[in-house]
């Protein structure tokens, strides 16, 4: 999808709601068990505490439904927990909502799939064994699926959604009348997890309500989100809110009091709401098949309810790595206008806690509100100030409700770290401050190489006319040298030397070989290999001087049987030094590939192409190294992904290098089909080599992750493209 047709993909009330609201509609299915798990710690006749939790957790719901309504009416592009507690609290507070949401959506994504494969082996018990191979392969599902697109998905799981919905109020409705006409029916708990003997005191009635309150994860997910709405988004985004609120409330509570009236109780293999359904429409009645319908849309929606974190977490990631505190490629929109790398990496995320938790939802139950709690605190009390801070409109009333949202909030969290701690919260708890201390170091880097970048622009744009020496790599006389040769004696050069390194297997005679072949321009030395054939070259380059006025350009000439990139590793030397000479201050390495039989004659043109992304110290010094070669037809080239940035290039370029730049659209956000299509109408008259030159950003270590690897990706691309050399020039960043 070309990068205007985003607001195509703009989401209407109807595919909001189960998109964005599943998580918290779905989690009626598990919340009310997972309070009850606590509560028979403390006996069966505890049990009953059940619905009184229930309905101050109902209680919480609403105050915080209510509070995220002004919360996406005063940020209608993006009211999360991050925004609002950085615009509004600082840099700090917004990292720790930040960790603690992106905790919570990795969990979300293995609770809600892990309890939907529970309501089907509830159903069937013969698959119980297969629940974490089943829970992975949902995730996959729901990961393939989002790839697709925001509206494919909404599609996609609107209709389980709205059928969950439904079979569930019908549950509900049919419940309740019979519990007013007759008998309550009585749940059959097969397995049922053994009564404990605890007193029901204070603190295991807390523990019981934080346990609960997982009811109100994916609220915030709105919120995040209010851009993915039709417009007016903020009015659309707070109706969605009402929705749920109003849905999620009535479903809760439903579950909650027919759970304790059809003495439904928590089991090893089989979910309370199973046990309820089958109750309400027993077998051998004729609403049998209903408690089928139940099951079926249940395992449906708590599925899908992993989709709301599949949007959450990539929106939240890529705010994150437009501030360069995580990875700038989660900043990038894939093929279908997705934040495909944060899709990824949640579903690989939530994947290894399913494998690690053996996709048992009572244990992952214990690590799950922590975060949510965290960054609901965090939102309400940014929204405070905010309205204190601006006294926009309804100031004086929407204070207090965020206020109160704030104190409810905190208290529960506080509740849920006490009394969740020892049981797997506190790995959590652990993991946020962890993650804060990341990002900054993130931010640090990207700082720095940005302030590198910047003043290096500088030094680079006032060093004098700069010059080159070339070295030529010679293993044997074939199609590759040739070419390279053609191509050296087309740039300038103030001093070319041929070099050959003795392996076993090269020819001897290839000294009196190659004078025969070429004359005695230039010459060849043959070097000894006895500290390594890579050192070898290096100390060649070595002696040669180096700097930002002094360039050594190393050719690689590299023949293959076959257009594969599995031939490289026939080639080990050729693929090291590449690699060493990467980090070499002041050397340009060209490569210089070619097939056998199929390489033809040399052309007669050479051109140079100077990839830019913008106009930096990298940028820079490809082109003062574009320069000294002399090639008449030399341009830098930049590749949009949207006007703005067309036009952003062409503003920068105007006073800065002294080369035309041209600017060629990339509406599909990938260089890959535009780059190739450049450079084939270039090539097209058969008579026409392009010389490529794409500046290289070079760091070590983990840094290394932290940059978008598109150099690997162009390299790959055109090792193989007829008429088309690759030059890496390299910067060298900070170590």
């Amino acid at each position: 999808m070309r990068s205007g047709q985003a607001d195509d993909e703009l989401l209407p009330v109807g595919l909001a709601l189960p998109i964005f609201a599943a998580d918290a509609i779905s989690s009626v299915a598990y919340a009310t068990e997972a309070a009850m798990v606590v509560l028979l710690g403390a006996g069966l006749h505890a049990l009953h505490v059940a619905l009184p939790i229930s309905i101050a957790v109902a209680a919480l719901m609403a105050i915080v439904v209510a509070s995220y309504r002004q919360t996406v009416h005063a940020y209608e592009m993006s009211g999360g927990a991050y925004v609002v507690a950085r615009e509004n609290l600082g840099t700090l507070p917004s990292l720790v909502a930040a960790a603690a949401l992106l905790v919570d959506y990795v969990l979300t994504v293995a609770v809600s799939v892990a309890g939907g494969v529970l309501a089907i082996t509830s159903a069937v018990t013969s698959l119980h064994a297969y629940n974490t191979a089943l829970s992975l392969g949902a995730v996959l599902f729901i990961t393939l699926v989002n790839l697709r697109g925001v509206r494919e998905s909404g599609l996609a799981f609107a209709v389980p959604t709205y059928f969950f919905i439904g079979t569930m109020l019908i549950t509900i409705g049919v419940g309740l009348t019979k519990c007013a006409t007759s008998e309550c029916p009585r749940a059959v708990s097969p397995h049922a997890l053994p009564p404990g003997t605890e007193a029901l005191g204070i603190f295991l009635v807390l523990k019981a309500f934080a346990s609960g309150a997982s009811a109100l994860t994916g609220v915030e997910a709105i919120a995040n989100g209010v851009n993915a709405f039709k417009r007016p988004q903020s009015k659309n985004a707070a109706r969605t809110l009402s929705i749920l609120g109003v849905v999620a409330v009535t479903m809760f509570l439903g579950v909650s009091y027919l759970a304790v009236a059809t003495h439904a109780r928590p089991s090893a293999t089989v979910s309370v709401v199973s046990q309820v359904a089958r109750a309400v429409f027993p077998p051998g009645s004729s609403a049998a098949a209903l408690f089928w319908v139940v099951q079926i849309f249940t395992f449906s929606v708590l599925i899908l309810a992993a989709n709301t974190s599949f949007q959450g977490f990539p929106r939240l990631s890529a705010l994150l790595a437009q501030d360069r505190f995580i990875a700038r490629q989660f900043s990038n929109l894939g093929d279908r206008l997705v934040y495909s790398n944060g899709v990824v990496v949640l579903a690989g995320a939530a994947a290894v806690l399913i494998w690690i938790y053996h996709a048992n939802v009572n244990n992952l139950i214990h690590l799950y509100v922590v975060g949510v709690f965290t960054a609901f605190t965090l939102s309400q009390a940014g929204m405070v100030k905010y309205w204190l801070r601006t006294h926009g409109a309804g100031w004086k009333w929407r204070a207090p409700i965020n206020g109160v949202g704030a104190v409810a909030t905190f208290v529960v969290a506080v509740v849920v770290v006490i009394t969740k701690f020892a049981e797997g919260a506190w790995l959590v708890i652990v993991a946020i401050p962890l993650m804060v201390l990341g990002f900054y170091g993130v931010r640090r880097h990207y700082d720095r190489v940005l302030r590198r970048l910047a003043a290096g622009a500088a030094a680079v744009a006032a060093v004098p006319d700069a010059r080159n020496r070339t070295l030529l790599l010679v293993e044997s006389i074939d199609e590759a040298t040739d070419r390279a040769l053609w191509f050296v004696r087309k740039i300038h050069s103030e001093k070319l030397r041929a070099l050959h390194i003795p392996r076993r297997g090269s020819d001897p005679g290839i000294r009196p070989r190659w004078y025969r072949h070429v004359g005695d321009d230039p010459r060849l030395d043959v070097l000894d290999p006895s500290h390594g054939a890579v050192d070898a070259v290096l100390e060649q380059v070595w002696r040669l001087p180096r700097g930002e006025s002094d360039f050594v350009t190393v050719v690689i000439p590299e023949e293959f049987r076959n257009a594969s990139l599995l031939e490289e590793r026939h080639r080990p030397l050729e693929f090291m030094l590449k690699l060493r000479l990467l980090s070499e201050t002041g050397v340009v390495v060209v490569d210089v590939p070619a097939i056998a039989g199929r390489t033809g004659p040399p052309p007669d043109k050479l051109v140079a192409r100077v990839i830019v992304a913008s106009m930096n110290a990298a940028s820079m010094r490809a082109v003062n190294y574009a320069r000294t070669l002399g090639i008449e037809d030399t341009r830098a080239v930049h590749f949009a992904f949207d006007a703005a940035a067309a036009q952003s290039i062409r503003r920068e370029w105007t006073n800065g290098p002294r080369i035309p730049l041209e600017v060629d659209e990339a509406p599909y956000r990938d260089l890959g089909k535009p780059l190739l299509r450049y450079l084939r109408d270039l090539t097209k008259d058969g008579d026409t080599t392009v010389l490529v030159l794409m500046p290289e950003l070079v760091t070590h270590g983990w840094r290394r992750l932290l940059h978008n690897q598109r150099a690997l990706y162009i390299k790959r691309l055109l090792l193989f493209e007829p008429n088309v050399i690759l030059g890496s020039v390299p910067y060298q960043l900070l170590r």
